[in-house]
């Protein structure tokens, strides 16, 4: 990478890359941790006169793109050369990173490549953000540790801050110091709309082409490089312009072109016609995978060569190899098809597991099938109708849900009465909250008369899968319980304790957590043991298995507790129901162990914008976090934390212990 003389650039090196951290952001004095951008890898290449170049990650050159940022270093280098690794980035008007804005930025420059060169989009400035040195004047960095590169990157004067600046880092030691952990930081990169952070080995060199262990990175949000391999005409409303794409990505272990799903939200009216136009110009027969897309993904699909690369946004990688809860980001005319590798299946979990005992994939609106679930045939209906709109998310999803996590939901559910909460038609539509066993219900479904203040009601019992796929067929998306059991059709003891954390305005389940933590210290004092579960809503819920003949026991215990918790710091805990008092405070709700009173079940959906679940979480979890996404979790989240933990709530009845 040596400077000839003072009009050469230094040579181009191929980026080192940052591997993920497979969800665990790495900690210890160590590390050092920096921002995860959201725009185009770049490097600054400067020869000694100050000539600029700046290159893409895949060595394709930006400089007339961003002609703006060119010698804006010149004279803070005082005639040395230097080669900077960073980012290009645009900003939207709340001040965030708008990786979407720099994509219509981008789209842009592409069709005015005819015209003007070093044409600047005065009206969307870009933005260089630098995080490593690898030259500065003859000295190669590439072999210096992370500390000393960054030192003397920091050390570089920034002459204009608005157009180049270095992006900030922060090591475990300096967050120590400031009384903050590398999660507060993570916290922090998530209200400031960051994509993400990498945490860097700070003894680590660099490395070219490679991703190494020494650089990691934790992403707040998944995104994936795609091949656009297809494309289906819109339908309704968009008819005559592009409705999605079928993608496609290398299997990293073959190098086989397959196919990884479908996106079809995220596009601009613009950029639907724009993408029309350039994948009508690459027309194919056939289509381009080794192996044939299943027949119900294709319909309707026209085929094109796999040579545009874009970026989606999505939530999971299946086990079958499918991008799913997709969203289009842009086209990345940085990226070369070759680099675009399929994600790679989490270490843990098996390549092919057994297929759970769920219905087929969803049928075409208002067809029937049967199915078998248990020792029963069950008919469903309807089961691509979506119920969770923002998602995507269809009927049939919600019953697969709960088959695959009935075998840790059921015992939460035997022999207590069910109340439903159904959305039939979604999560935007009418709810509808249902005791009595509806009309229709099979004969063979379990059910109890019980008799109360407000009379008698015909409650179902949900012991089994049928009974469980029957209910989801129903669109009964949430399933509250008692804190009590069905014992020889009468109402038993209590058998639990329940401390109900619901979040006031101004607090989170971030605030519900210290809370628990404070509770945890005294039911554990009491000879309890606590259990916790987010709600899947706001908030969360603590357990303790009791024992005791007094159904007005564990309401007393748990209101005389709450309103101790209330009295030591009153700014931010209250036991009063009423609203009022709920400003920037956690209301413990003791009520809920009320023998009329229901709770969300564990691992039950919430008929909230997205298909959260009411998720049991571990005390360290619930210490750990700082933010509420470390405790909000996706249906499919909870399957894996399923295959990790297993059922975290399985010892509440095993550790039940007298209410004293």
């Amino acid at each position: 990478m040596a400077a000839d003389d003072a009009t050469h650039v230094p040579a181009w090196v191929e980026p080192m890359l940052a591997k993920a951290d497979g969800g665990r952001l790495r900690s210890g004095p160590e590390w050092a941790y920096e921002y995860k951008l959201d725009g185009y890898r770049a490097a600054m290449r400067i020869a000694p006169d100050g000539t600029t170049v700046l290159t893409s990650r895949n060595n394709i050159d930006f400089t007339a793109e961003f002609a703006d940022l060119a010698g804006v270093l010149t004279p803070a280098l005082d005639g040395q050369a230097a080669y900077l690794d960073g980012e290009v980035v645009v900003y939207g008007e709340d001040g965030r990173i708008d990786f979407e804005r720099m994509q219509e930025r981008r789209g842009r420059y592409v069709r005015h490549q005819s015209g003007p060169k070093g044409l600047e989009f005065k009206d969307v400035p870009v933005r260089f953000l630098a995080f490593d040195l690898l030259r500065l004047g003859d000295r190669s960095l590439l072999g210096v540790p992370y500390d000393e590169r960054r030192r003397l990157l920091a050390e570089l004067p920034m002459p204009d801050p608005y157009r180049v600046s270095v992006v900030r880092a922060v090591t475990f030691d300096e967050l120590a110091a400031d009384r903050r952990t590398p999660a507060d930081f993570l916290a922090h990169a998530a209200s400031a709309g960051y994509e993400g952070v990498v945490a860097k080995l700070r003894s680590s060199a660099y490395y070219p082409g490679q991703r190494p262990d020494s650089w990691l990175k934790h992403p707040l949000v998944r995104t994936q490089e795609v091949i656009v391999c297809g494309w289906r005409p819109g339908q309704r409303s968009f008819t005559g312009t592009l409705g999605g794409l079928l993608l496609g990505a290398h299997d990293p272990a073959t190098g086989d072109l397959v196919y990884i799903g479908d996106v079809g939200t995220g596009f601009t009216q613009a950029s639907r016609a724009d993408l029309q136009a350039q994948l009508q110009a690459l027309e194919r027969r056939t289509h381009p995978f080794v192996t044939t897309p299943p027949r119900e993904d294709i319909v309707r699909a026209r085929w094109v060569e796999p040579r545009l690369v874009g970026e989606i946004v999505y939530r999971q990688f299946t086990r079958g190899g499918r991008v799913r809860h997709t969203a289009w980001r842009g086209l990345r005319h940085d990226k070369d098809p070759a680099e675009v590798l399929a994600p790679r299946a989490v270490p843990h979990e098996p390549a092919a597991p057994p297929p759970p005992p769920s219905p087929p994939a969803p049928e075409p609106p208002g067809q029937r099938i049967t199915v078998q679930a248990g020792n029963r045939r069950l008919t469903l209906s309807n089961l691509d109708k979506v119920l969770y709109p923002a998602d995507g998310f269809t009927k049939g999803e919600v019953i697969n849900y709960y088959s695959r996590v009935a075998e840790v939901l059921l015992p939460h559910l035997a022999g207590r009465p069910v109340t439903f909460i159904r959305y039939p038609n979604g999560v935007d539509g009418q709810k509808w909250f249902e005791k009595n066993v509806p009309n229709g219900a099979p004969d063979w479904l379990r059910t109890v008369r019980l008799t109360g203040t407000g009379g008698t009601i015909h409650y179902p019992l949900l012991d089994d899968l049928p009974g469980l796929v029957w209910a989801a067929n129903m669109a009964a998306l949430e399933l509250h319980v008692p804190q009590w059991t069905v014992e020889s059709g009468t109402r038993g003891s209590p058998d639990r304790l329940v401390f109900d954390l619901d979040p006031g305005p101004g607090t989170t389940i971030v605030d519900c957590c210290r809370v628990a933590e404070r509770l945890h210290d005294v039911l554990v004092a009491d000879g309890l043991t606590p259990y916790a579960k987010t709600s899947g809503s706001k908030g969360m819920q603590l357990y303790c298995g009791i024992r005791t003949d007094d159904p007005a026991a564990p309401s007393a215990y748990a209101k005389k507790l709450a309103q101790r918790l209330a009295k030591e710091t009153p700014e931010s805990v209250t036991a009063v129901m009423a609203k009022a008092h709920r400003s920037g405070r956690v209301f413990i709700d003791w009520s809920q162990n009320n023998p009329a009173k229901t709770t969300v079940a564990p691992y039950s959906l919430r008929g909230r914008d997205h298909p959260t679940a009411s998720t049991p979480v571990t005390w360290d979890e619930v210490r750990a976090c700082r933010h509420v996404t470390h405790l909000t979790f996706t249906a499919e989240e909870v399957l894996d934390r399923i295959e990790d933990h297993g059922d975290l709530l399985a010892g509440l009845a095993k550790d039940s212990a007298p209410l004293g």
